[in-house]
């Protein structure tokens, strides 16, 4: 497990626990945001339509946009960039850095993949609960 920091004040790189700076993180909450709504948006269309429970099932991926980009804004840490083995803390977003060192790397990747496995699970969850709940309409 990463170590403790305070991410409030955190304006630097340190391997494992924070990868992105403010603007980066803005952009990945408005993608939380965005995947929020579309979950919802398309929970509603399948109530609505009176779609076949299991096609209810699908707002397993925008669930999982969702999660993954509060947990990043969260976390402070973006998983893709994880994975890249690069870092951003300029206001330019998409500008990275390459991390440089083998043991920075492999901590980075293994909180990208803790990143993706939470998402998954929130994911999974929204979805069985969209299969389900039994609506009324």
């Amino acid at each position: 497990m990463a170590d403790k920091v305070d991410l409030s004040t955190k304006s630097e790189y340190v391997s494992g626990v924070c990868n992105i700076g403010p603007a980066e993180i803005r952009m990945r909450r408005n993608f939380g945001w965005a995947g929020l709504a579309l979950t919802v948006v398309l929970w509603l269309i399948f109530i609505l339509a009176h779609t076949p429970q299991v096609w209810r099932i699908f707002v397993f991926l925008p669930a999982m946009m969702g999660a993954s980009g509060f947990l990043q804004a969260a976390f402070h840490f973006c998983a893709g960039f994880g994975v890249r083995g690069v870092y951003n803390f300029t206001l330019e977003v998409g500008k990275v850095t390459e991390v440089t060192q083998a043991e920075s790397k492999k901590k980075d990747f293994q909180r990208s993949m803790q990143i993706n496995l939470y998402s998954a699970l929130i994911g999974a969850a929204v979805a069985a609960a969209a299969y389900f709940i039994r609506t009324g309409f």
